[in-house]
């Protein structure tokens, strides 16, 4: 991690030049305004070819032990951004067969030639490892904690949530009743159980079946890896940071809203699965305890995150960047 590779990263992250189309960047599927998502239920491609699975949100990232909804061995951003510019199924950025055409025009771009010889002694700096080196350290500077519930939890100050929010947080950490904490867990509230060995992953609780749906191919978790029957159903839950700004909600996007969410859990889950998971159960709740669980979540809100300027786009217009790709895409 340097400041110069995370300035290249900053400027590879938002450039549409590195896509089929020259229309799309990473920043298309994550979007700083929506806390790094896209407000769409799946994912669409440089080719409009549509994700099986919304894209989650890059917030804290480098902080979660595992990438991806249903990947239960990815732990490497630099492994996991080379997914998006190589992948077929679906394409998303479409960069394979055109990465060192890429290269060679990065090479006369003015703006790369200064942040890459910056980043990278190399003597050769223009390659795909440290392209996705950059956008890597890029990433890992994508920090959350500035929300109202951190000035109260973290900072003392017992002004900066409401009441409401204040008993929220009371039922999400309950064991009895909502019990939200046990997928959501630790100052990230996202899976925190730690990976032991590649193959653990799918073992020891990063992932779980929580009813959303029949799960049919190929929404059907860590299963599409693990093939075990036992594991159709299961993806890691996402961070609750900033979940105000990151709606439509599960893997699918088949929740629109916070309240769709809070009772499809107080339901038990909508959908009765074999591989659903034991920690969830039906509880009864009042119209006040769902405003005060939702008031909670709200107050994870951190309004700075999305107007930092260190995570903005670099680039003026696309109309003033000179292409880097063929024009006859």
């Amino acid at each position: 991690m340097t400041a110069a590779k995370v300035e290249l990263g900053r400027h590879l992250f938002y450039d549409k030049r590195m896509s089929v189309n020259g229309r799309q960047s990473c920043a298309s599927c994550h979007r700083q305004k929506l806390a790094f998502t896209d407000g769409r239920a799946r994912g669409e491609g440089a080719t409009g070819q549509l994700h099986p699975r919304g894209s989650m949100s890059l917030v804290n990232v480098a902080y979660v032990p595992l990438l991806t909804w249903a990947h239960p061995t990815l732990e490497s951003l630099e492994e996991q951004a080379l997914v998006p510019m190589l992948g077929h199924e679906p394409i998303e950025l479409g960069l394979d067969g055109h990465e060192q055409e890429f290269l060679d025009a990065a090479r006369r771009d003015t703006t790369y030639r200064k942040l890459f010889a910056q980043a990278f002694l190399d003597e050769n700096p223009y390659t795909l490892q440290n392209v996705t080196r950059a956008i890597a350290a890029f990433e890992r500077t994508i920090i959350s904690m500035r929300s109202p519930y951190d000035r109260y939890r973290f900072g003392g100050d017992m002004s900066a949530t409401s009441d409401s929010a204040k008993r929220g947080e009371i039922l999400f950490s309950s064991s009895e009743r909502a019990g939200c904490f046990q997928c959501h867990g630790g100052w990230n509230f996202a899976a925190v159980r730690s990976v032991g060995s590649r193959e653990a992953g799918a073992m020891d609780g990063n992932f779980f079946n929580t009813g959303v749906s029949t799960y049919a191919p190929p929404n059907r978790g860590i299963f599409e890896r693990t093939q075990r029957a036992g594991d159709v159903g299961k993806f890691r839950p996402p961070t609750l940071r900033n979940i105000a700004l990151t709606a439509p909600y599960m893997h699918d996007g088949s929740l629109a809203t916070l309240d769709e969410v809070v009772e499809h859990y107080a339901a038990g889950g909508k959908m009765n699965h074999v591989n659903k998971t034991h920690i969830l159960r039906p509880f009864k709740m009042t119209e006040g305890e769902k405003r005060d669980l939702i008031e909670f979540l709200k107050s994870l809100t951190d309004t700075e995150l999305i107007r930092d300027a260190r995570w903005s786009n670099p680039w003026p217009s696309n109309s003033k960047i000179p292409k880097l790709m063929l024009d006859d895409r």
